[in-house]
């Protein structure tokens, strides 16, 4: 891995990896902890759509991409504040609806053939300096927005009718927090993909909920846990010859099941114990 480091695109990699592990380290606590899953995997697959409309358009990728994704986000996080509990076929039928339209708009676009997998699966070994100072930016929002509204985070997180209560704005912070994700997915997206976005926002976080004994723990342990599987993806991904998104989604998910095995064997250890 050391040789690695001789090429740049290399460099690239691993510095877009720890900031989209910074940021989905922060960000992912926050989804886990509040059972979030589902209307994040929305989120994701619905900003198909914003590509096909940039794409199809002509338009700046950001621009179409962050604008679709946001109204698609706030839309869901309107339905899960006011009905959570027909939220999910909500936030399926828009899941659907998103990568449906990016799909048929990419196919009519003229001239032009959209590789579908990249957008999948990513292409981090072929990160531009460009995407770095946008991970860049956006992670020190993201750690300044978990630092100021920590206290807030932490109420709602445990409990959002005691936060109510409180006096905390409750479905303000709902939706800033939830716009801070679809921009971090759009951002990150096109630098390691849907699916590495949807790992790294769902698996460091859960396990990491296990040995955090606080809100700020939980987002050091989940962000330390993305670095570490996002590294080792790499370094598998360059020696074996392999695809470095779907190698550093297996670590991730070799992690998880790690982790849900020593659970299992811990449990069993203190039952057997007279």
């Amino acid at each position: 891995m050391i040789e690695a480091l001789h090429f740049e695109f290399m460099r690239n990699a691993i510095i877009a990896g720890c900031f989209a592990s910074l940021i989905c380290g922060v960000i992912g606590t926050f989804v886990v902890v509040n059972r979030l899953v589902f209307l994040t995997g929305g989120i994701a697959h619905a900003s198909y759509g914003g590509i096909g409309i940039a794409f199809f358009f002509g338009i700046p990728y950001m621009l179409g991409t962050l604008s679709f994704s946001l109204l698609a986000a706030m839309l869901m996080t309107a339905v899960v504040l006011k009905s959570k509990y027909r939220a999910d076929t909500f936030i399926g039928i828009i899941w659907a609806v998103g990568m449906a339209t990016g799909i048929v708009l990419l196919d009519k676009t003229p001239g032009y053939n959209v590789n579908l997998m990249s957008y999948l699966f990513g292409s981090i070994l072929a990160v531009p300096n460009e995407d770095i100072w946008w991970m860049i930016g956006l992670s020190v929002i993201t750690v300044f927005s978990a630092c100021f509204l920590y206290r807030d985070l932490l109420a709602i997180s445990y409990d959002d009718e005691f936060a109510r209560l409180r006096g905390v704005s409750v479905n303000l912070i709902y939706f800033l927090f939830i716009g801070l994700i679809s921009v971090s997915i759009v951002i990150i997206i096109r630098v390691v993909g849907l699916i590495l976005v949807i790992a790294l926002l769902t698996i460091p976080p859960y396990i990491a909920e296990k040995y955090a004994r606080s809100l700020a723990i939980m987002m050091a342990l989940s962000t330390m846990l993305a670095i570490l599987f996002n590294l080792t993806g790499l370094w598998l991904a360059y020696t074996f010859n392999l695809t470095s998104g779907a190698t550093i989604i297996l670590v991730a998910a070799a992690g998880f099941f790690l982790s849900m095995g020593m659970d299992a064997f811990l449990k069993k250890k203190q039952t057997d114990i007279p």
